[in-house]
């Protein structure tokens, strides 16, 4: 005696059904979305018709000439900061990894005390150094410098964020260096291969994917940081916008024009960050996960396809 088995869709062929997919329904989600929903409305609503926002003195000084100053500075501080402190966070980095304890117990030194103290205080300290040191000799005979003329509000604010933002590049830079396997490290060795030749050939291009996620952090962080700055009356984007509000007692309107400034920027060095991490995020990954724009075009593609295949079926013989 023989016993045949048919799958399930051969005996929907044979019987002539079809079975229907019914796609779970999630009632708790669409709930959440309405009210989240409703809420963001309403907000919405409150700001855009609320006449104290002042939205017309907002439009008209977002494109003003002295907010466009102010937005340069702003990135040339950012810019300037951070290649400042990624150099001095990667040899402060190399240097507590060393077995010198003198060279060790240096660099803690350094990472503790800009660590340690606020970075609005160490601003304020840089821009009243010709108090301490009214005249900067550098150790070499001959060499008399004004302090007041050399450490402008510029100057202390390069100084005051480079040297701040040292500090936590170097634990940033530490833990990837840390992040690659000791056994590599002791191969090059066993090569004949200098420790500086090691770090930068072999530990530090590796370390890379682990550096870059918090270093795209620690930049956006610094362009914010930036806006401390306005207190040494350096002409940023936050003393561009109080210049103004001092003339024209628009305070309100100032602010949202800095804030949105600063929000599309910090938009374009996210979506900078997140290509750049999959970049070096592909000698570690076999398959990267779609970007937004390639999830969209798969979207559209699929439900063309879709809808494609049912005009067909529709068509075709019964």
């Amino acid at each position: 005696m023989f016993m045949t088995t048919t799958t399930p869709q051969l005996a929907a062929q044979a019987t002539g059904d079809e079975y229907t997919v019914v796609k779970a329904k999630h009632p708790g989600r669409w709930a959440s979305a309405a009210v989240i929903a409703l809420i963001g409305g309403l907000l919405l609503q409150s700001v855009l018709t609320n006449a104290n926002f002042g939205w017309d003195v907002v439009m008209t000084y977002l494109s003003a000439a002295s907010i466009g100053q102010g937005i340069i500075v702003t990135l040339e501080l950012t810019a300037t900061s951070m290649i400042i402190g990624t150099l001095l966070g990667v040899v402060f980095a190399v240097m507590r990894l060393s077995p010198n304890p003198v060279v060790r117990t240096a660099a803690f030194t350094y990472v503790s005390f800009f660590r340690g103290t606020p970075v609005l205080v160490q601003l304020l300290f840089w821009f009243n150094l010709a108090a301490l040191y009214p005249v900067i000799t550098l150790g070499i005979p001959g060499v008399e410098l004004d302090a007041n003329q050399l450490i402008t509000p510029l100057t202390a604010a390069i100084l005051g964020l480079g040297l701040n933002q040292g500090a936590y590049m170097s634990e940033i830079v530490r833990a990837g260096i840390l992040s690659v396997d000791n056994g590599q490290i002791e191969a090059a060795e066993a090569l004949g291969i200098t420790r500086l030749q090691t770090i930068r050939r072999i530990v530090l291009p590796q370390a890379m994917r682990v550096i870059i996620p918090p270093t795209g952090n620690e930049t956006i962080g610094m362009l914010k940081s930036t806006s401390l700055v306005s207190v040494i009356a350096v002409p940023e984007l936050l003393y561009s916008a109080q210049v103004i509000y001092a003339r024209t007692f628009e305070t309100i309107p100032m602010l949202i024009v800095a804030s949105l400034w600063y929000l599309l920027i910090t938009s374009i060095l996210t979506i900078g960050q997140y290509y750049l991490e999959r970049r070096f995020a592909r000698g570690n990954q076999r398959s990267l996960p779609p970007t937004p724009l390639q999830q969209l075009s798969r979207f559209f593609r699929t439900h063309d396809a879709l809808a494609l295949k049912g005009s067909s079926l529709k068509g075709g013989p019964r």
